[in-house]
């Protein structure tokens, strides 16, 4: 070890990414991007402790992939940056973003042997085009294309981060607090993923697995006198609702449950617990309407979804192709792979009795194909 922390920011929104997909979520292999780079620089044995940012939609679904240190990030880069500080230990720290994908080994130890050289290394590139500033020609020679990773004495960047003027890399703000820097010749093959074509640059990313992801949901409600009822999003003609803390849309939940089984994210009571006023008589369909948006988010697309119904009363079968066009308007999928069935129980347990309505749904995913754009 080299008495080094290694930060890694992936915090951002993805905002000129241009895709519902935040690129960090894109997938090499099953792996989301965040965790290949982690990976990469693990395995080069360098780093006492790797930190990664996190927004706070995306940190506790990424905790479920290793157990790597999550900080929650902040509104910028530097705001995130400063969070994980926080946690650093090391004399040292180097500090990359996670779009700078495909650091090579060899590119990391040069950077780390120039450890105590200056309070900061940086990597920059030779610019080869003519460069204009303000309608004027400068000299090319002077100007740098500055890279991370950044070495930095951890002291060095977190006095110079103590200020509230914003700085886009560590370098910057050290020399603005009379801190001194190192240029390095740094790496072309090191390019960083801001937009979609970038992607075609970088050879180290492997395919999205083309695995299918399934995941099964079910969700009982116990019938009320009062509310008016709901199921799939469609308001049914019955004197009953349900007992619920939101408005009881049974096949919603058990359609949230099953999404979010396929993708790993837990179940509805985790993301929407009924303890949180917050979702109380809540419209479910905009619990749904968040869990697609996160599942865009994080890389998945919904293939197909299957309900099974199951009651006494009310009778649905006039309610099922509104239900198919309701849902799969929310779920960004044609209506032929919303599938919608209705059973009975065939009078038996507290269905059969008619003291409510269970639904079992079943949900199937894929990894979004960043190859294919």
């Amino acid at each position: 070890m080299s008495n080094l922390t290694l930060i890694l920011l992936a915090a951002g929104s993805s905002s000129r990414f241009e895709l519902d997909v935040k690129k960090q979520w894109i997938r090499v292999g099953h792996q989301p991007l965040w965790q290949f780079v982690a990976d990469r620089c693990e395995k080069t044995k360098h780093f006492d402790k790797i930190i990664v940012t996190s927004s706070s939609d995306d940190i506790e679904f990424m905790k479920n992939y290793s157990d790597y240190t999550f900080i929650e990030g902040g509104n910028t880069r530097q705001e995130s940056l400063k969070n994980s500080l926080n946690a650093v230990d090391t004399e040292y720290v180097l500090v990359s973003d996670i779009a700078r994908s495909c650091i090579s080994e060899n590119f990391l130890k040069e950077i780390i042997s120039h450890i105590g050289k200056s309070e900061c290394i940086v990597p920059y590139l030779n610019v080869n085009d003519t460069i204009v500033y303000e309608d004027k020609t400068i000299d090319r020679d002077k100007v740098k294309r500055i890279q991370t990773p950044q070495l930095s004495l951890t002291r060095a960047i977190k006095d110079a981060l103590n200020t509230d003027e914003e700085f886009t890399d560590e370098s910057s703000a050290i020399v603005a607090n009379g801190g001194s820097r190192e240029f390095i010749l740094g790496d072309k093959d090191a390019h960083k993923i801001t937009h979609l074509q970038d992607l075609k640059k970088l050879s180290c990313l492997s395919l999205p697995s083309t695995d299918t992801l399934s995941g099964t949901g079910f969700d009982v409600h116990a019938f009320d006198e009062k509310g008016d009822m709901y199921l799939g999003g469609v308001k049914v003609d019955s004197s009953l609702g349900f007992k619920a803390h939101s408005d009881g849309d049974v096949a919603i939940h058990a359609l949230i449950d099953a999404l979010l089984g396929a993708a790993g994210m837990g179940d509805i009571g985790m993301m929407f617990p009924d303890s949180d006023d917050m979702y109380k008589g809540i419209d479910s369909k905009e619990l749904l309407k968040t869990v697609v948006t996160k599942l865009y988010n994080f890389g998945f697309v919904i293939i197909n979804v299957d309900l099974t119904i199951a009651c006494e009363k009310p009778r649905i079968g006039n309610y099922k192709l509104p239900m198919r066009k309701v849902l799969s308007s929310i779920l960004n999928i044609d209506s032929s792979r919303v599938n919608i069935k209705a059973t009975t129980t065939e009078k038996l347990g507290f269905i059969g009795r008619g003291e409510g309505v269970g639904v079992i749904a079943n949900a199937n995913l894929k990894y979004f194909d960043w190859t294919k754009i």
